[in-house]
């Protein structure tokens, strides 16, 4: 049997049986509620919109297949999420309900189908609806009586929402006192944070050291559910309105004729808001307010139709959490159209050139994306390595909309370009033929897909990454030195650091400069203290970590260990590499003969250390610290090597890249899933179902500290 047959969560509805769908739905409730409180009660979601979309439709199949099992507890039958501790509690006169989700354009026909049955209308009567974006926000429910704002609440779970009146005071959008509306009037709509106002604020975050917001949609959440007014005021928060809850009178007799009511009354309504004859017309007013999303200067997520007969929606009423006479048309969630507005190159530690392309920011699951990777000079003109076209062979010029995709933690990327918006005035892109940063030739070897700068050690950008590579985690890892750190020594004239070496004369050139360092922004007495004892420690290195430290072109961490098992010794293996200079002598084959090293790997590591400025800086860097022998330990005789490893939860001691490369490079298979073929979990704080399925098919699990003591990196 396949791990997904045997397991129940990911086996389909129709293939469960009675009491595996029982189990299931118990694990959808718990995961959804979870869901629930981190997005709606501590605006800091902790799964993507699809992710959650698609727990609550597999959540209503199994229902829809199993109605006897649905619980009382059922997450079809909850809205939103409880209110928090800290706030008054305001009970909704009418409840505020949620929308029911469409993903495709036959689920929008099938919404007007299913309301033409309901009301008993044929197909060929006329039926409008009114279309209009949907704010990525935060609902909120606005009370006025005799014209005065009386009260402000969240949408809470629906019936008891968070009293938040004095919040709501402080924003512009939101009128205190009206002249001529009902006695009793409950105005709806959507708080949210513009992309200027948001990039501001996580700005002046940045500035006071202060965690930014993930997205407009968390901040304009927590900026209106905070205890202090104050706090609210000094956010930049605006409101939409396009509904409304309990009135003593009509507003009009149609929804795009109350929406004009409420904006004669002082409040901002969306000006896309439009009509709509039938779903031919929805569907394509959905694909306007997709193509203009980007610049909109707002978050919205997809887009809502709603009957815009009031006398209809009243007689199609309402399900126990949904309006039937609403439904919100949802954008793909890792997909976003935007504008590329530039494309810049950067160097990398190994000279390559990498095209980055320059966004206007545009939210794409859940994150604000203003960069994407442009792979390399093949992909932005729309070919492969090989020649054949991508893209059916459309290039990406700067100017046009591109598609871009973001999924979990994966780099954005550019995904399509819609070549019937390209400017005319949009050029071809000119891949770069010479560094940007120090102008010596680019050229791109035969086979390769990427050009690389030849300026080697006198290529700024080359050099500050390889320095960065030279401190990271996996190599000397030394504390308080991290990338931004080097950036500012590289640039220092005074203390500068520029090549390995140069980090491990620091405190005495210090010394000699009057305790320079401990003037500069960013270090005191005890942090500069902290710093050259770091730097101490690191004084002995074991052999594999420094080859892998030294930044050698094909030689990741697997390749270090090669050559530190093979070689045993630092002399040893510099003698070797001087000897392999010669392409037919005992050096070069004993070289190649290692397991694992190929030619490629073989003439990158003999290159390096025989090139004569290169080893010049390695030999200064050697005689300021000290090289122990490699332990002996191989790929073939690690406690992991052949082994299935999962990672799961938060890793506090190396991020889950370093894990998984450390676990690859003893010979380890690092897989995503649990399965019955997994050997070893770690699991960190906040593991979950991953968890729980080892734990049922009784497979070893480690946290973080036992898994350094298996590999022996204590």
């Amino acid at each position: 049997m396949s791990a997904t047959a045997a397991d129940p969560a990911k086996r389909p509805v129709e293939d469960l049986s009675p009491d595996e769908a029982a189990a299931e739905l118990a694990r959808l409730a718990t995961a959804i509620e979870a869901a629930n409180l981190a997005y709606h009660g501590k605006d800091a979601p902790e799964i993507s919109d699809a992710a959650y979309d698609a727990l609550k439709l597999r959540n209503i199949a199994i229902e829809t297949r199993f109605p006897d099992l649905k619980r009382p507890d059922s997450p079809s039958e909850k809205v939103g999420a409880s209110p928090a501790e800290g706030f008054a509690q305001v009970r909704h006169t009418v409840r505020m309900l949620s929308l029911g989700n469409a993903f495709a354009d036959q689920d929008v026909t099938e919404f007007d189908t299913r309301i033409r049955r309901y009301l008993g209308l044929p197909p060929e009567a006329h039926l409008a609806y009114t279309a209009e974006p949907k704010i990525d926000g935060l609902s909120l429910s606005l009370r006025y009586d005799d014209g005065r704002l009386v009260s402000a609440a969240t949408r809470g779970d629906g019936e008891v929402g968070e009293n938040v009146t004095a919040n709501a005071r402080t924003i512009t959008d939101i009128p205190t006192r009206l002249e001529g509306a009902p006695d009793v009037l409950e105005v709806r709509g959507e708080v949210y944070m513009r992309h200027a106002d948001f990039a501001a604020l996580n700005a002046r975050a940045a500035e006071k050291g202060e965690k930014g917001f993930a997205n407009p949609r968390n901040a304009a959440a927590g900026s209106l559910r905070q205890l202090d007014p104050q706090v609210t005021r000094s956010r930049p928060l605006c409101f939409f309105a396009y509904a409304w809850g309990e009135v003593s009178d009509p507003l009009a007799e149609t929804q795009e004729a109350a929406l004009a009511r409420l904006a004669a009354l002082g409040f901002t309504v969306n000006p896309e808001t439009s009509l709509c004859d039938g779903p031919a017309a929805m569907l394509a007013r959905y694909r306007e307010i997709e193509a203009k999303r980007a610049t909109l200067g707002y978050d919205i997520d997809g887009v809502v139709y709603k009957v815009n007969d009031l006398g209809l929606q009243r007689r199609l009423g309402f399900r126990s959490t949904t309006p039937r006479w609403a439904i919100a048309h949802k954008f793909p969630a890792e997909l976003a159209w935007t504008r590329l507005e530039a494309i810049d190159i950067q160097v990398g530690r190994t000279g390559a050139l990498s095209p980055v392309a320059r966004l206007q920011p545009v939210t794409v699951g859940g994150v604000v994306v203003s960069n994407a990777t442009l792979h390399n000079e093949d992909y932005i003109a729309g070919r492969d390595s090989t020649g054949a076209p991508i893209r059916e062979g459309r290039d990406i010029r700067v100017g046009d909309w591109v598609q871009v995709y973001r999924a979990g933690d994966v780099i954005p990327k550019i995904r399509d370009v819609d070549i019937a918006r390209r400017p005319e005035t949009a050029e071809p892109y000119r891949f770069p033929d010479h560094c940007p940063e120090c102008g010596s030739a680019a050229i791109r070897e035969a086979g390769d897909s990427v050009r690389r700068c030849t300026g080697g050690l006198i290529c700024p950008a080359q050099a500050v990454e390889k320095l960065k590579h030279f401190v990271s985690r996996a190599a000397f890892d030394i504390d308080g030195l991290g990338a931004k750190q080097i950036e500012l020594f590289f640039a220092d004239d005074a203390l500068p650091i520029r090549e390995p070496a140069d980090i491990f004369t620091l405190e005495a050139r210090d010394a000699a400069n009057l305790a320079k360092l401990k003037n500069r922004d960013g270090f005191g007495e005890t942090s500069v203290k902290k710093l050259f004892q770091a730097i101490e420690d690191k004084r002995e290195i074991p052999l594999r970590r420094l080859i892998f430290a030294l930044g050698i072109r094909h030689v990741g961490e697997t390749g270090s260990a090669l050559l530190a098992a093979h070689y045993g010794t630092w002399d040893a293996f510099a003698e070797a590499m001087d000897a392999a200079r010669d392409l037919s002598g005992p050096a070069w084959e004993d070289l190649t003969a290692i397991d694992g090293v190929g030619t490629v790997l073989a003439t990158s590591v003999v290159t390096t250390m025989t090139q004569e400025a290169e080893r010049a800086s390695i030999d200064r860097l050697i005689s300021q610290i000290t090289v122990l022998p490699d332990e002996g330990r191989t790929v073939g005789d690690s406690p992991v090597a052949g082994k299935t490893i999962v990672f799961t939860g938060t890793l506090e001691k190396m991020t889950r890249a370093e894990a998984k490369a450390r676990a690859e490079a003893l010979g380890a298979k690092v897989a995503g899933s649990v399965s019955a073929k997994t050997d070893l979990l770690v699991a960190g704080p906040g593991a979950g179902s991953k968890a729980t399925k080892a734990a049922e098919l009784g497979i070893a699990t480690l946290d973080e500290d036992g898994w350094l003591a298996l590999i022996g990196e204590t």
